[in-house]
């Protein structure tokens, strides 16, 4: 299966939805709408619609950054998402490489704000 520092390059970089919903499951389990409020409350990125929102999700499960546990709710259907040892290890990567790139002056405004530009000078 080979080392957790090859599974999180194989998925790098990662989008900017990705980080940020790896970003907001760091502090707990969240159902997908509980990710978008999170990452509309924090106000540091551009607000996922919700199809992006699921389909970010679906690829982040199958790339095993997340995994879906059954919401403690009367809404069966309903699945929160939990961050898993990899999809921290692959936020923590991104996280240091866009400290880095500010390390190293390379990046404006709109860079930080969005992860955009330097996610994807790796």
């Amino acid at each position: 299966m080979g080392t957790d520092r090859a599974r999180v390059d194989a998925h790098l970089p990662l989008r900017p939805v990705e980080f940020h919903i790896l970003l907001s499951l760091s502090t707990g389990e969240r159902h997908g709408y509980g990710i978008i409020q999170d990452i509309e409350a924090r106000g540091d990125a551009v607000v996922p619609d919700v199809g992006t929102m699921y389909r970010a999700l679906a690829r982040l499960v199958e790339q095993a950054f997340i995994e879906g546990v059954p919401a403690e709710s009367a809404d069966a259907r309903r699945i929160d998402y939990r961050i898993t040892t990899l999809g921290r290890n692959g936020s923590d990567y991104s996280a240091s490489i866009v400290g880095a790139a500010i390390g190293h002056g390379r990046h404006d405004r709109r860079d930080v704000r969005g992860i955009e530009t330097l996610a994807c000078e790796r």
